[in-house]
């Protein structure tokens, strides 16, 4: 009798997690293995799941999204890189250069994004800021400029050093601000390309994506994968289904095949969860600010975006507001497409994203109305 009691106890302790991950897997909640992961709604950056997503952890070569897009705003496409012995030398490099190869910048950003060739990331980053030290310098400006407040990097490509770490919320932060831009995307969601080699001549290497989601999961769209001993499984992955798009950030996955599975589970369940709803047409939406120090008085903002609202499951469309965060004077001269404010989106009065407001230009000049404004812009009223 004893020994049948023990048993008892023992399958109950056994079967408690399992009863638990198949409830949770029945109310939708996604279980998975990696220690962090968010999910976020791309156009505004709503999240819609998160694990733990404050936890600092090694990125690992998701940290290549940010040497992606800084090389994209510092190099041109056709730019020749030539590798260093220093670019030779990292730990590796799956497109087996050797120093003094010669390729363009937009070949090796592609070898660098499809198979996380980790010397690429260091000869790019030489070219763009002459070191790496310099580039690594720019990465984190541009991190605190995205509000990546839980960031630093020390190197562009995801080596583990206790000095590199974010967190699943500032990854996605960062792949969704990268994903804005056309050429970042075209780069992400290649599946295969030749990488071609400007010297030696005519040497080309077919590679791969280690995005194994790219063509098998439907509506996927990027971005990158990552994996060290330390940092384990990490993904950033988005995916586009019905003009929404979602973005799933995994960190600390136990191995690589897991980080896949696990994206699987939180972008199904953040399509089953959301739907977009319209709200304001970026067309139909004109804002202006004062400037001062321009040929002009003011200048016009408008959303980078049609603002439309993130409803998960259950929630009422009615109880979004929306808010706008700008500034009341600006300073010539604004470049067009500056990001200069935000509109905040608010459900039952809580900070739940944001899209944001772009300027249009404002040249550095003179003129009798911007002459005022910089006098007197303190008394003005916000426009």
């Amino acid at each position: 009798m004893r020994k049948c009691l023990i048993f008892l106890l023992a399958l109950c302790a056994w079967l408690m997690p399992m009863e638990t991950v198949l409830a949770a897997e029945a109310d939708g909640v996604p279980t998975i293995s990696a220690q962090s992961a968010i999910v976020i709604e791309a156009s505004t950056g709503r999240v819609v799941y998160e694990k733990d997503a404050d936890a600092q952890r090694s990125p690992a070569s998701m940290t290549k999204i940010m040497t992606c897009l800084l090389a994209l705003n510092l190099l041109g496409r056709h730019q020749n890189i030539m590798i260093s012995q220093n670019a030779y030398q990292t730990e590796d490099c799956p497109l087996e250069f050797s120093a003094g190869d010669l390729f363009t910048a937009d070949e090796l950003l592609r070898g660098m994004m499809l198979v996380s060739d980790n010397g690429a990331a260091v000869a790019l980053a030489e070219t763009a800021s002459g070191s790496v030290a310099k580039f690594v310098d720019k990465m984190n400006d541009e991190a605190k400029a995205l509000g990546m407040t839980d960031t630093h990097f020390a190197n562009p490509n995801g080596l583990t050093n206790a000095a590199h770490y974010s967190t699943a919320r500032d990854m996605a932060k960062l792949a969704r601000h990268a994903m804005t831009r056309k050429d970042f995307r075209d780069i992400v969601s290649i599946e295969k390309a030749p990488i071609r080699w400007e010297l030696p001549r005519n040497k080309v290497k077919m590679v791969e994506n280690s995005n194994e989601l790219l063509g098998h999961y439907d509506g996927m769209t990027g971005i990158k994968t990552g994996w060290t001993q330390d940092a384990g499984g990490c993904l950033a992955a988005s995916a586009r289904r019905n003009g929404l798009e979602l973005i799933a950030i995994v960190m600390k996955a136990p191995d690589p095949k897991v980080r896949f599975d696990d994206a699987r589970k939180l972008l199904d369940y953040g399509f089953a969860q959301t739907r977009l709803k319209k709200g304001i047409q970026r067309d139909r939406l004109r804002k202006s600010v004062w400037v001062k120090g321009a040929k002009q008085a003011t200048v016009a903002v408008h959303p980078a975006t049609d603002v439309n609202y993130p409803i998960i499951k259950g929630e009422d469309p009615k109880r979004y507001t929306v808010t706008y965060d700008l500034p009341k004077v600006l300073e010539a001269p604004v470049a067009a497409g500056t990001p200069v404010g935000k509109i905040i989106l608010r459900y039952d009065g809580k900070s739940v994203g944001s899209v944001d407001l772009l300027a249009e230009q404002a040249e550095q000049g003179f003129s009798v109305g911007s002459a005022f404004v910089s006098v007197f812009g303190w008394l003005l009223p916000r426009l």
